[in-house]
């Protein structure tokens, strides 16, 4: 089976959990003899990952059964369209001489992407079109209406999640929707999202099928850290969907009882300015450190240093981060607003606003080591059950049931 998939990033080009699943969900597929051609918007020229025997040569990816073809953009991962005006004009000034055109805003910019990828689905022989997420939905419409090939759309998330609930982009609520009915069948990362999809977006329940992610799991270093310090962590896009506000307001509560505790933010984004203003507010910025974005084994060290990792999304349609956290045997906590808690059993689940909440919990994993080591024990063992051939054998069903 041949699938056109489409996604705005992938290993090594990846800011965040969205290149994670299609990395994992692809290596599933090629395990079962599906053979991907994934196309993206942008990145370097001559890119190289490890993905078995990843093969490079200009802007074309070749692997034994993925194909990865980039088209010249600006559109990048977790794009607002205030990011895009300010990357668009320092584009216009480097490029002016050279004569490149790029998209007016964030919006004309997936329109081109969709017109490039209309292009693609007029040479290449695929059965599927797999597309993931709003920025690629267009795309996706456009290489239907081309190929008459059935579309499968993947939510990793909706705008819901991404604003809260709150000041919602019309434009790409609208894109969603009308996405969610032109297409033939919808993959939803979890039951949570399931529901907010016919809920907010009036699609059948029937057009919906869960596919939960999975973990990629790789054998990495003991590091063997000295932790003089008890770290806790938050790993994730600082932004209002990841709940860092709340982090931070437990932070202080677990800080009025044990000043020894240390917290971690790694990752980036909009209110990271404004947690750290924050953290000087409340008078514990000396116990609260700024990482900045990681990847690779950089994310690995993160998680061995911590004692625990907090999930504190406010709306999270699933969540890898709580996965690869117990796969690195640290205790997690994770907000009950997550299409995770609906498959794992030993964290401890909170509600995302309840800091007292929140912070009791971190107290008890800390200075109750039984506890701390029964959650890593079982966590440990129980995230092996979560491997991303699952997945993609739900895919493949779905694909052959529309193939039928």
């Amino acid at each position: 089976m041949r699938v056109l998939m489409l996604g705005w990033e992938f290993p090594p080009v990846y800011s965040g959990g969205l290149g994670t699943a299609c990395y994992g969900l692809t290596k599933g597929l090629s395990h079962h003899n599906v053979n991907v051609t994934f196309v993206m918007p942008t990145g370097p020229a001559n890119v190289k990952g490890e993905y078995v025997n990843l093969l490079v040569a200009d802007k074309v990816y070749k692997h034994k059964k993925i194909k990865m073809k980039q088209i010249e953009s600006l559109l990048v991962p977790y794009l607002t369209s205030r990011a895009y005006d300010h990357e668009l004009t320092l584009s216009m000034k480097k490029d002016d001489a050279a004569g490149v055109l790029y998209g007016r805003d964030l919006f004309d910019e997936v329109y081109r992407y969709s017109q490039r990828v209309k292009l693609v689905a007029m040479t290449e022989e695929f059965d599927i079109i797999h597309a993931h997420d709003w920025m690629t939905y267009q795309a996706g419409i456009k290489a239907k209406e081309i190929s008459g090939k059935p579309l499968v759309l993947h939510i990793h998330a909706t705008e819901f999640d991404r604003t809260g609930g709150h000041n919602l982009n019309q434009y790409v609520y609208d894109l969603e929707r009308m996405g969610f009915h032109k297409a033939d069948k919808i993959l939803a990362v979890s039951n949570y999202t399931k529901g907010m999809v016919v809920k907010h977006y009036g699609v059948s329940p029937d057009k919906v099928t869960v596919v939960h992610n999975a973990v990629e799991f790789k054998e990495f270093p003991d590091y063997k850290i000295k932790k003089t310090d008890k770290l806790v962590l938050f790993l994730g896009r600082i932004t209002i969907q990841k709940g860092p506000d709340y982090f931070l307001e437990a932070a202080k509560r677990v800080f009025d009882v044990d000043p020894t505790i240390k917290f971690m933010f790694v990752g980036s984004g909009d209110m990271e300015a404004r947690m750290i203003e924050r953290a000087a507010e409340l008078g514990i910025s000396k116990n609260v450190l700024f990482a900045g974005f990681l990847i690779g084994d950089d994310v690995n060290k993160a998680y061995h240093m911590a004692e625990v990792y907090v999930m504190s999304s406010i709306s999270e349609p699933f969540g890898i981060t709580p996965l690869e956290a117990m796969k690195s045997g640290t205790p997690v906590i994770i907000s009950k607003q997550s299409g995770v808690s609906e498959v794992v059993n030993h964290v401890l689940k909170v509600d995302f606003w309840d800091i007292e909440d929140i912070a009791s919990k971190i107290l008890a994993l800390i200075h109750y080591r039984t506890l701390n080591n029964e959650l890593k024990y079982h966590g440990s063992i129980e995230v092996k059950k979560f491997n991303w051939d699952i997945p993609a054998e739900k895919c493949l069903r779905v694909y052959e049931e529309l193939l039928r």
